[in-house]
């Protein structure tokens, strides 16, 4: 089961208009990795949790056949919370054992050691866990050697920091478990309450700690951060045209039908197809998605989505998110810099 219900309320504007889970990541809608990641460990039947982006997320994951699975669209009325979502799921889960994994999650090294583990063990749940720097931004766990024995949603004060990654694999049991608590002061039955009640009651409860790295990427410091990960690992390739006037230094993506012109590409860095790169310096760490044009500016360390147009800049685009169909061009003035977090359908002139 994937969540992919939520507002995206911490990346508004572009969330106003899109799903935070279809803002790509390296060239990659976020939800298509955890596609991916649940195919990978041997899950072909997915149920995904939406909401108002229903038909959002319909038209760009299909059936699912892309990936080699079926999926199954589960409307929630509202984002009441992800034990609210496991129970709204319970005609799809048919009181099997099922993973749970939160749609703008990234977890670098998948979930498959993490569902054979499942499988191996006689427990009512493991929950994916990481060390974090700010754990009172998330779920935390206390553990008693591999066994949670307390856990506590975003709190003041950790007693770890071991944050709940995002994924969790559970038996029907929490079904009941999610059955028996009460919404928070968020008005949200949260799952956090739901695992408590499980432990409370004595089930055992267990912790697989991952090793490489995992982005929430609901921020965008996060999704920056994860975009630049993602691309550090990335193998280089073009399928499009490079004039003898461009030069391309490092691991620089250009997808089909794209055209580099006059230009210095510094990767790592993706340039998608059909988007245009003209008397422009793409730096490093930098996602240009499809049909977009890049015309006589600077941009690195950012994400750019499809159908925009950057041009005249005076100075270089920095950790920016620039929406769908944006228009930046330049007006008069000079500074050095500039950053934007930029809805869809926007227009800028610059002063």
């Amino acid at each position: 089961m994937i969540l992919s219900g939520g507002e995206g309320t911490r990346l508004r504007p572009i969330t106003h208009t899109s799903a935070k889970q279809l803002v790509p990541v390296a060239n990659k809608p976020i939800l298509f990795y955890g596609l991916e990641a649940l195919r990978d460990a041997g899950i072909r039947d997915i149920g995904i949790i939406v909401g108002d982006t229903e038909a959002e997320i319909k038209a760009a994951v299909g059936d699912g056949s892309a990936w080699g699975v079926e999926v199954t669209y589960i409307r929630q009325e509202a984002p009441l919370g992800l034990a609210h979502a496991v129970l709204t799921a319970e005609p799809f889960l048919s009181r099997c054992p099922f993973v749970m994994y939160l749609g703008d999650n990234l977890i670098r090294e998948g979930i498959s050691s993490f569902v054979e583990e499942f499988r191996c063990k006689d427990v009512e749940a493991l929950i994916l866990l990481a060390h974090v720097e700010e754990p009172q931004r998330f779920g935390v766990a206390e553990l008693e050697g591999n066994r949670i024995v307390r856990l506590v949603e975003k709190p003041k004060e950790p007693p770890s920091d071991l944050a709940l990654v995002g994924a969790y694999m559970f038996r029907p049991s929490i079904l009941e478990a999610s059955r028996s608590i009460k919404p928070s002061w968020r008005n949200e039955l949260e799952i956090t309450d739901a695992i408590q009640r499980l432990i409370d009651e004595g089930k055992r409860v267990e912790a697989h700690v991952i090793n490489g790295w995992w982005k929430d990427t609901g921020r965008l410091e996060d999704l920056l951060e994860a975009n630049r990960m993602i691309l550090e690992g990335i193998v280089p390739g073009c399928e499009g045209s490079v004039d003898r006037e461009s030069r391309i230094d490092g691991r620089v993506i250009i997808e089909e039908g794209a055209e580099i012109v006059r230009s210095v590409l510094r990767g790592p860095a993706v340039v998608g197809r059909g988007s245009r790169v003209i008397d422009s310096f793409v730096g490093p760490f930098t996602s240009i998605y499809y049909d977009v044009t890049l015309e006589r500016s600077e941009i690195e360390h950012s994400i750019v989505l499809e159908n925009s147009h950057i041009s005249d800049i005076p100075g270089r685009i920095e950790d920016s998110l620039i929406g769908k169909n944006v228009e930046i061009s330049r007006s008069r003035s000079r500074p050095s810099t500039f950053r934007f977090v930029l809805g869809d359908n926007s227009r800028v002139g610059l002063v």
